[in-house]
């Protein structure tokens, strides 16, 4: 680091000893700061923490019940292609949502498309028949460092379990599906933000599932903090630019699904700003979906408030991620520590 690094970096420690907290937000959070923010949207676990299987299922149900009847506008946003997601296709074709979301890791992809598609038919029981078929919409990372992930330990039931726990307020970090994710080489996992847009009367909500980066390029409010937290570590585990984020977003703006997209594509800028660059092996997707179903979308000019609240609300998602996660061992005794437990080592560093 140069003399303005350290010296940067020495005011976010006192900064996080003082009042635990890091990089500053652009704008002002949302009540909850929480994807919870936005009206009816609720969010549910399951988590396996058993010796080596490290895993789980975390749901994002938007309101309104019979998706499939009533599904919502929706777009995404493909930043990395080194992903096995289910029902991005037909969302890019169509622009609608007509299941919840879950997440899950990669070798559980065909079992939770399998759980939404009984939801489905349990709701609609001519699905397939007299009626058409359903687009689950299943999004992965992989968690193999820390969870034996051949053992495809994530069930139906476990799906199940993930939807019922739903609500507007739920717990983060090595929790369900972010488990046994890693990000930065620290441990990752679930994370969420959300920001007002006064100007449309409307809230952007945004909820990560965080595996992804390299610890060296980890940046916080411009200072390059992974610098100082590698030496700390010396036998950790390095992780490359990859393993992949999922971003998922959701407002109560009335936006049509070409503007979703182009919300959803505004995550990238917030990676970046933490020092990202969405590396070969990254499968670096964004979701975005509106609970208002027959949208009126106002004229794009007026998207600028949620194009900056997106970047903004992604980047902060992805560090309360590494802010609510605990440290883990798993697969192999492999090991990813808690960035709270790096931070406290390096500010206890500090003179008074």
């Amino acid at each position: 680091m140069d003399s303005w690094q350290q010296a940067q970096m020495q005011l976010l420690l006192r900064r996080w000893r003082a009042e635990r907290r890091l990089a500053t937000p652009r704008f002002a959070c949302g009540p909850g700061n929480s994807l919870g923010d936005v009206p009816g949207v609720r969010v549910g676990h399951s988590t396996l923490a058993r010796g080596a299987i490290q895993t789980g299922v975390t749901a994002i149900v938007p309101p309104g019940g019979n998706l499939f009847v009533r599904p919502l506008p929706c777009g995404a946003a493909v930043l990395n292609g080194f992903a096995k997601p289910a029902g991005l296709v037909q969302i890019a074709e169509l622009g609608e949502l007509q299941t919840p979301i879950l997440l899950g890791n990669t070798l559980a992809v065909g079992t939770l498309f399998t759980a939404l598609a009984r939801d489905a038919i349990d709701r609609n029981p001519e699905l397939g028949r007299a009626l058409p078929t359903v687009n689950p919409l299943v999004l992965e990372c992989n968690d193999g460092w820390l969870n034996d992930i051949q053992a495809l330990a994530v069930t139906e039931d476990m799906a199940r379990e993930a939807l019922a726990d739903a609500g507007p307020a739920f717990a983060r970090g090595s929790v369900g599906a972010g488990r046994g994710m890693s990000c930065f080489g620290l441990k990752g996992g679930i994370g969420t933000a959300s920001r007002p847009i006064p100007a449309l009367n409307a809230t952007l909500g945004v909820l990560v599932l965080a595996n992804f980066g390299a610890l060296a390029a980890l940046t916080l409010d411009g200072v390059r903090v992974g610098e100082a937290v590698e030496p700390l570590l010396p036998g950790l585990a390095p992780q490359d630019d990859a393993g992949s984020i999922i971003i998922i977003m959701a407002t109560d703006a009335p936006l049509d699904a070409r503007q979703l997209g182009r919300i959803a594509k505004r995550a990238g800028a917030g990676l970046g700003r933490l020092g990202s660059y969405w590396g070969h092996g990254s499968g670096d997707i964004a979701v975005a979906f509106s609970t208002r179903r027959r949208p009126e979308p106002p004229p794009d000019a007026a998207l600028e408030p949620l194009l900056a609240a997106a970047a903004d609300a992604t980047e902060h998602a992805v560090l309360d991620a590494l802010l609510s996660a605990d440290a883990v061992s798993g697969f192999r005794g492999h090991f990813r520590p808690s960035l709270c437990q790096v931070l406290d080592r390096l500010a206890q560093g500090l003179p008074d």
